[in-house]
């Protein structure tokens, strides 16, 4: 099952990518990341539905909040947006995605927003770890759970989501934060002598 591998390995050089820009202004390595990442969740949005509705709408959510804010996240952007243009842009229905998009564009603008965080140590947890986006493909799941018992149970415009993406997610998620905690060590083991000339 090859979103097993994807889901994880993308989110890890997300965050790799990120952090090359953000800690080491090293733009060679954060694009080369950013473009492996890019490949890889165009195949995801292009192999599986729900990876379609989550990745679409992270970058939707992200494009509005003015979050693809360097050359690290364009080349990102773009490659994934050519990857599903080659290999050919799924069928999604319009209601799933915007509800995404929206959980996915809260969670942007309230990540790293020093106004929110000092309103509550809840509030801060919950947009530091990007929890709009992950309780609302639970829900979805939840609701695909209820719908594989009750058949009858539909939402109109409304495609639920399968138990394993949201345990599929959770891996990207994973991946991308243990990437951030570990990404000093993993510059200086694998990654130092790739300085920037500058």
């Amino acid at each position: 099952m090859l979103e097993i591998l994807l889901y994880p390995l993308s989110g890890f050089l997300m965050k790799i990518s990120d952090d090359m820009h953000d800690k080491k202004n090293n733009r060679k390595l954060g694009i080369l990341a950013g473009i492996l990442c890019g490949i890889m969740l165009g195949f995801l949005v292009v192999i599986n539905v729900d990876a379609a509705y989550i990745f679409f709408a992270v970058f939707i959510g992200t494009f509005f909040a003015k979050k693809i804010n360097c050359i690290n996240h364009i080349v990102t952007a773009l490659i994934f947006l050519a990857i599903i243009s080659i290999l050919g842009f799924p069928a999604i229905g319009l209601g799933t995605l915007l509800i995404c998009t929206l959980a996915a564009y809260i969670d942007e603008i309230g990540n790293d927003n020093k106004n929110i965080y000092k309103k509550s140590r809840f509030l801060e947890l919950f947009f530091e770890y990007r929890f709009a986006l992950k309780t609302t493909i639970f829900v979805l799941a939840i609701c695909g759970v209820i719908s594989s018992f009750y058949p009858s149970f539909i939402l109109y415009g409304i495609h639920f989501m399968a138990v394993q993406t949201f345990l599929l997610f959770l891996t990207f998620e994973l991946a991308y934060e243990i990437a951030g905690i570990k990404f000093d060590s993993i510059y200086e083991r694998f990654f130092s002598k790739y300085k920037n000339p500058e």
